[in-house]
Formats: C-alpha cells, structure tokens, sequence
C-alpha cells in the first residue's frame, strides 16, 4: 500500500509540471527570437539591394541618359511633367518616383520613398516624419553614413534604411536651369534629399524554415500536456479536501475584516488574538474619556445641503480618528457630529501617559481642524466646523454591554458623563480639563481654571480647566502659528504659502493691526 504523504506527492507534481512547462515555454522564446532575428537580417539585405539597385539606376539614367540628352540639344525635353509633354523624358527625381510607385504596387511589403525638403514650386510639399527629418539633417551632415532603423513586434519585423540623394554634375545642372527649380546654387556633392526603402515582413512567413523544429515543438507539448493532466487528476482528489477549508478561511478573513471597520482597532486585536471574549462582562478601570462635538451643528445642517454636510462630516471623522489611533485611543462610539474616545483600555501606558496621551491628542485634532476649515474656506464653505472638546479621568465601568445576541464594547459611568458636561462649557475651539486630569498632565500643559460646576450624579463641585498651550508643542509645530481668543481665531502655517500670498497676509495683519490701535477702550466699571 502506498503511504506517500498526499503534501508531499502534490508539491512534487507542482514542481515537475512547472519545470515542464517552463521548458515548453522556452521553446517557443526561442524560436521566436531566431525568427526575428533572421527576419531582421533578411529584411536589411533586401532593403540594401533595393537600395543600391535604385541608386544604379537613377545613377545611370542621370549620367548615360539626361546627361547625354542635354549635353546634345534637340527635341527631346527632360522635364518632371513629361506625361504632358510629346516626346519629353522624366528627370531622374520623377524616375525614382515612378520607380517608388510601380515598387509599392507590385510589393505589398515594400515601400519606396524619394522625399526632399526642396520640392519642385509645382508640386505638393513633401511629408516627412521625425526620423526621416533626423535622417536627412545628418546625412547632410555626413553624406557617406548608412541610417538603418529596425523595430519589431510580436508577430512582425520591419526595417528603414535611408541613403542620401547626392547631387551629380547633370543634376546640378538641370536643377539649377530649371524655372520651378526651389534651389538654384546647388553643388556637385550636396544631398538634395533622401530614398528611403521600407519593407516588413510577418515572422509567420519564416516559420516553414522550422516546420521539424515544430513538429517536434508540438509533440513535446502533446507528451507535456498530458503528463500535467495525469499528474492533475492525482492531484484532484487532495485539492477538493483543501477548498472547501479555504473557501471558509476567504469568508472568515472577509467577514473579519468587514467587522473591524464596526469596531475599535484595539478592541478589535483583542478579540481575534484572545485577549478577551465575547460575552457579558465589564471591569472596573481608570480611564481618562475624550468627549467633543461640534458647535452649532444642527445649525450648520440647516444652511447646508445634506450631500455636503455628510462629506464635511465623514472627512472630520476620518481625520478625527486616524489623530486618535496615532495617539492609542479607543474610538467608543459617533453619536451625531460627537465624538467618544477614552484611553487606558483594552491597552493602557498607565494613568498618567494615558491622559498626557488623550491630551496630545484633543491638541492635534484642533490644530487639524483648523487646517481642514482653512480647506473647506477655500472651496466655498463660509462656516465650517468649530470643535469643543472635554477630557476627564475617574473609573468607569467599561466592557461589553447588551445581550447574548447583540453586544456593545462601551463605557458607562459619571465620569464619561462629566466629560460630556466640560466638553458644553468649552469655548469654540478651546479644550477644558476637569482637576483630576489636569493633575496628570499639568507637567506639559499650560491652563488657566474656569468657575466651578456642579452636575447631577457627582456630589463634588468640579473645577474645570481651560488649556492654553502644551508646553512641549512648540517643538511639534515648527512655524506655525495658531492662536485662539474672544474674537480671535488665527491659524498660520508660513510653509504652505508663496511670496504673493505671502505679501496680501503682511497688508492683511497690517489692516489687523490698525483695526487693534483704532479700538476704543472699554469704560473701567
């Protein structure tokens, strides 16, 4: 009985079918590239013997022919119209075009071309492309040069070869007498233009040259063909054990990775690693809770229309939270235009770098919010937003909350409450602490204490604090300049703007400034 492990006979007939058939493969390349290249050398010789047999015959019909009939004068006329003229003969010009016609007809792969860049008055300007241009400027340059251009594809060849059109002493002479001549100062020796021959060939007209070649070719792939069916139908028989396994795996990382986007990321991780399960169970904890909404949103909503509204708002989420999981907050929940992120679970840095965190955090979100209102401004929306944001740390109790059939990872408590509660005192724009988080970060921030509140379900009166500053942001933010009062909302970022706009903002502060020194003083009560 055969007990060869099934992996191992599979990964074996992998690689023997594609050693196979890398070897099939190769054939034709090589093939092909012998094609190409016999084609590409046949096609140059043609191309060099139709030129050089033209070249022969102009050259003798301008020397043994026009040359004899004008050295002689009689009836006989040599004049590019000569089909209207009895008796008259074609200039060597009009030979080599004639020639060009009856070679095209005859040759559905060959092209002659006699351009020039001087064409008789009478007749139409030539047409020449970038490389007959190229070809013509630097043959002129150095007539004795050979100009070959070969291209390929994958089922053809075709190859250019251009030779100059080298003034001889009856040319110069006919030229330069001629009445519709464009020249009339031609020299023994000048390049008045170019003939270009032109022929392509299909690399199928070369394959009978490798008809035992490919007889071989094909049954090599017949015995290759079958040999990978065989080794397939082995292989059958494991592959259906396996696919069915990876459907599921494909469903259960699709349907994962739709889930997270319902979730935080961190709650997220500890769920799929193991950290927790999903069941009906809360703890106790530490947290310092972000709240923040947006100042007279149902306002803005109004003057709005909703397709607008619903993009501001879902480009400030995005920006929002991308802030907060750079800072390790857990995005709780998006009740309307707020927000709930608290910090120290499912992973924490311990209470006070988890504040300092969330506080670093609300500081980065108002500073993006003014670049983004500075955005928005600019594409024609008057008022954007104005965030308020609110930060307290005390316990809660956080986990799941709901059912066995539908949960929700979520935190309840005052605390969470009180947070919402400094978030509506807050100033537009500004951030306010309560007491228990400013003692946790009041080494990096700069504050100034607000009247105390009171709200119901903490008996304590709480004293709120407003942030002014990090104390450690000037080291972050580099240039810029942002400032926030009664009155004032002033953002400025020196990198982003040129030297024109640089000059309307100095006429713009200037205007500022005297608007300040023009103010009247408020009566001292």
């Amino acid at each position: 009985m055969d007990k060869t492990n099934p992996g191992n006979l599979r990964s074996r007939g992998i690689l023997t079918g594609f050693l196979i058939a890398l070897l099939l493969a190769l054939l034709p390349v090589a093939v092909w590239l012998d094609l190409t290249n016999l084609g590409e050398a046949a096609l140059r010789r043609q191309a060099t013997d139709l030129n050089s047999l033209v070249s022969s015959v102009r050259s003798y019909y301008a020397s043994n022919v026009v040359g004899r009939i004008l050295s002689h004068s009689g009836q006989t006329q040599v004049v590019h119209n000569y089909e209207t003229i009895p008796g008259a003969v074609p200039i060597p010009a009009t030979l080599s075009l004639e020639l060009g016609k009856v070679i095209s007809e005859q040759q559905q792969n060959i092209v002659y071309r006699f351009v020039s860049d001087y064409p008789f008055k009478n007749r139409a300007p030539h047409q020449l492309d970038s490389f007959e241009v190229a070809a013509l400027a630097s043959l002129r340059a150095n007539p004795d040069q050979k100009i070959e251009d070969a291209s390929h594809t994958l089922f053809s060849d075709r190859v250019r070869l251009v030779a100059p059109i080298v003034m001889g002493a009856a040319c110069v002479s006919c030229h330069n007498s001629h009445p519709e001549s464009p020249k009339k100062d031609w020299k023994v020796g000048d390049v008045r233009g170019i003939q270009e021959v032109i022929i392509a060939q299909p690399i199928a007209a070369n394959i009978l040259s490798f008809k035992y070649l490919l007889a071989y070719f094909a049954l090599t792939a017949i015995c290759g063909i079958s040999f990978l069916a065989m080794q397939r139908r082995q292989s059958l028989q494991i592959m259906g054990m396996n696919k069915e396994l990876e459907a599921n795996n494909d469903f259960l990382a699709t349907l994962s990775m739709k889930i997270s986007r319902y979730i935080s990321p961190q709650i997220y991780k500890s769920i799929f690693s193991g950290q927790k399960d999903v069941t009906i169970q809360t703890e106790r904890k530490k947290l310092t809770i972000f709240f923040s909404d947006i100042q007279n949103f149902t306002a803005t909503t109004e003057r709005l229309q909703p397709e607008l509204i619903t993009q501001l708002l879902n480009e400030y989420f995005t920006e929002m939270s991308a802030i907060a999981l750079k800072h390790g907050g857990t995005i709780d929940k998006f009740v309307g235009d707020a927000m709930l992120i608290f910090f120290g679970d499912p992973e924490t840095k311990g209470e006070r770098l988890d504040a300092q965190a969330c506080l670093r955090m609300a500081w980065d979100m108002q500073r993006r919010l003014l670049e983004l209102n500075a955005k928005w401004r600019a594409e024609g929306v008057e008022q954007p937003f104005k965030a308020r944001m609110g930060i307290n740390s005390g316990y809660c109790n956080v986990g799941n909350f709901g059912s066995a059939d539908r949960m929700d990872y979520t935190i309840i408590g005052a605390e969470a409450n009180l947070a919402a509660r400094l978030q509506s005192i807050a100033e537009p724009g500004r951030i306010v602490i309560s007491y228990e988080t400013f003692a946790l970060v009041s080494d990096v921030v700069s504050a100034h204490p607000l009247p105390p509140i009171t709200m119901k379900g903490i008996s304590r009166e709480v004293i709120p604090y407003a942030v002014d500053s990090l104390l450690d942001a000037a080291s972050e933010k580099g240039d810029v300049v942002i400032e926030r009062a009664a009155g004032l909302d002033f953002y400025l970022d020196p990198s982003l703007i040129d030297e024109k706009e640089a000059a309307r903002i100095r006429s713009v502060l200037a205007d500022a400034m005297a608007a300040l020194e023009k103010r009247k003083p408020k009566p001292v009560s």
